[in-house]
């Protein structure tokens, strides 16, 4: 019988954080211990070293399906993997969000084999970093409803507010409510909402940050309303950016934790990448990358989403360029893109593989093509999948000229990651064209059209009414020369999550178009994405539980 992810990670004995500090290459002076397993990293560190940088290698994966990919597992076993062919690395991973721990997605801290630890720690209240950033949020909300309640000098019309409050859980009562009922002392009546904490502008802020000066001057640049007449109102109008540093100081410092097998590891951030731009901290990264030879990050769901959103927003806004990327697949995600459904997967059937595959060599293509980087597949073999169906996957990548490499970390840990491994270090000395998928000089719309048609392989998009007045106020506002950030159904390259494997013929609706000034880029809403998830029928919170002894179980 297999143990569960939380059996094994507390199966295997946890090395001091300081002994992971040493192998890290981290001096005391920048070493700030959370207890005996976790720490954070000064920032001091990125100033004072003079090491060079190592490559930076991102993970990401097909088209998401509820057969599942192993996306951090794979990224962490590929860490474990280069450390085992004795390699210098260090991997980089996002902060879990509450809301899908205690829902139905689960934690992100890898499973099998392949975890980050202490698990229980990073999946619930870590090092604080979320709470911080829900603090903060919320400061902004109280000190902009007060600022309306003791006279309003700024003119802010109360129907025009942008700026909702958060907390890190999934609870659809909240995304809708009245606030400041009760009359007199009791606040100004609005209608009001609340989003999960990872879709709070103050979180793409910390990870987009490269400076406590530069977090207080983009909290500063939030916009979190309008006036009467229309002008916009900010963070720095209401005098808040400097408290709200305040509160995010610590939580601006990257998180070191370790591997089951005692890689270093850094988990900081947590963006949804759905929602948000879903990519660990520019701090985390770079500071991986001044630790180790490699450095090893992953970005969230598909690569039309988390890859997008790190090639065209965070590596731009950073200066980074990957050397090499991880493109994750499963024969049985793939079969599901075929049509098969989730209790037919066992099964061999290399026509339903035939009709999956083209969503993974839109993918790989779009690496390739698109964002003219080397790449690899990394198929992650379950027990079921046939000689057979690898081949047909191998044959097909075959033809865009990637290879094939199968992953088996999740059983056999970092061992099972060798062969991966040994193919990122022969990538990692190919020639580097690194592109964009379109330029900052263009219109919101060009931008908007050009990660449609190249990267989600549709022909078009459409406005509605008040998506088009969005973007021509926006553009009047000067907000039409940073990136753009899609919020788009995981499920599919389309806005339409029944849409599987790789459509065609399709256009994407656009209905409704933001700024995130603080962050440095405008959100693009389509479909029914929501900001606020809810809970299924059955909360994965019902199967967590503690003993006398405080041991934490059902985590999965």
């Amino acid at each position: 019988m297999y143990k569960s992810d939380i059996e094994i990670a507390q199966s295997v004995e946890m090395r001091p954080i300081v002994e992971i500090a040493t192998t890290a290459g981290i001096e005391d002076q920048y070493l700030e211990q959370y207890g005996k397993y976790k720490a954070k990293i000064d920032l001091k560190l990125l100033k004072e070293s003079s090491r060079p940088n190592g490559k930076l290698v991102l993970v990401t994966a097909i088209t998401p399906t509820p057969a599942g990919e192993g996306k951090t597992t794979t990224t962490i076993g590929l860490a474990d993997g280069l450390r085992k062919i004795g390699k210098n690395v260090c991997v980089a991973l996002r902060e879990p969000s509450l809301g899908p721990v205690f829902g139905v997605k689960g934690g992100a801290a890898g499973g099998g084999y392949a975890q980050v630890v202490p698990m229980e720690d990073i999946n619930l209240h870590f090092t604080g970093d979320f709470h911080a950033i829900g603090a903060a949020n919320n400061l902004l909300a109280a000190m902009l409803d007060n600022h309306i309640f003791q006279g309003n000098e700024l003119n802010i019309d109360p129907t025009k507010i942008t700026w909702r409050r958060c907390v890190d859980m999934n609870d659809r009562q909240l995304r809708f409510v009245q606030d400041g009922l009760g009359g007199g002392k009791n606040g100004v009546p609005r209608a009001d909402g609340y989003d999960i904490t990872v879709a709070s502008e103050i979180m793409a802020v910390l990870c987009l940050s490269n400076s406590l000066t530069d977090l207080k001057e983009r909290l500063a640049n939030i916009i979190v309303g309008y006036t009467y007449d229309d002008k916009p109102v900010t963070c720095g109008q209401l005098k808040a950016a400097g408290a709200m540093t305040a509160l995010l100081k610590e939580a601006l410092k990257p998180n070191l934790v370790q591997t089951l097998e005692g890689t270093p590891a850094i988990v900081h951030g947590g963006p949804f990448a759905n929602i948000a731009h879903g990519c660990n901290s520019i701090m985390a990264t770079k500071m991986a990358m001044k630790l180790a030879d490699y450095a090893i990050t992953e970005a969230g769901f598909g690569a039309d989403l988390g890859a997008e959103k790190f090639l065209d927003i965070k590596c731009r806004m950073a200066g980074l360029t990957p050397s090499a990327v991880v493109v994750v697949a499963t024969v049985r995600a793939l079969k599901m893109h075929g049509g098969v459904a989730k209790t037919d997967l066992g099964t061999e059937n290399l026509d339903a593989l035939k009709a999956g595959i083209p969503n993974l060599l839109r993918h790989v293509s779009n690496i390739k093509n698109v964002y003219k980087l080397p790449s690899v597949v990394a198929v992650n073999r379950f027990p079921t999948d046939t000689d057979a169906e690898i081949q047909l996957i191998i044959d097909e990548c075959r033809k865009l000229g990637v290879n094939v490499v199968l992953s088996t970390v999740w059983a056999d840990g970092g061992e099972g990651g060798k062969a991966m491994a040994e193919e990122i270090v022969r990538l990692c000395e190919e020639p580097n064209d690194f592109t964009y998928s379109y330029e900052l000089d263009g219109s919101i719309k060009d931008k908007i059209h050009a990660i449609v048609t190249k990267v989600y392989g549709g022909d078009g998009v459409q406005y509605t009414e008040e998506a088009e007045a969005q973007i021509a106020k926006l553009t009047e506002m000067g907000f039409d020369h940073v990136p753009v950030c899609v919020a788009k159904t995981q499920y599919s390259f389309s806005d339409d999550q029944t849409k599987l494997g790789a459509p065609e013929g399709f256009t994407v609706t656009v209905r409704n178009v933001k700024v995130s000034a603080g962050a440095g880029f405008v959100v693009v809403l389509t479909g029914s994405i929501l900001t606020m998830p809810g809970l299924p029928k059955v909360p994965a919170a019902e199967k967590i539980d503690v003993d006398e002894d405080g041991v934490i179980s059902g985590l999965f």
